[in-house]
């Protein structure tokens, strides 16, 4: 969906803590019409409070909450979706923006 969304007046970025080789890597492998952006020492993430706790085969770690966040034209944040699922969140993204 992505032609809709920025049909939509919208730039879709992506944001995690992996490396920028990791991130052109799984942009090539999987195409992705958008920039990955790295995050490595985890600011943005702070930011944006997506860095939880989570168990990870038994053990507590600290990972990111898949989140999305819609930020207007002067920057405000608009719509949060916390604990994203793939499935249906495109189109919940795109009825956001409309």
């Amino acid at each position: 969906m992505y032609g809709d969304i920025t049909a939509a007046g919208a730039v879709l970025l992506g944001v995690s803590r992996d490396s920028l080789s990791s991130h052109e890597k799984f942009s090539a492998k999987h195409e992705l019409p958008f920039l990955l952006l790295s995050d490595a020492d985890s600011a943005v993430c702070q930011l944006y409070g997506v860095l939880k706790e989570k168990n990870m085969y038994g053990k507590k770690v600290i990972g990111i909450e898949r989140s999305t966040f819609i930020i207007n034209e002067q920057g405000k944040i608009t719509h949060v979706f916390r604990k994203v699922k793939v499935a249906g969140h495109a189109q919940s993204v795109l009825d956001a923006l409309k």
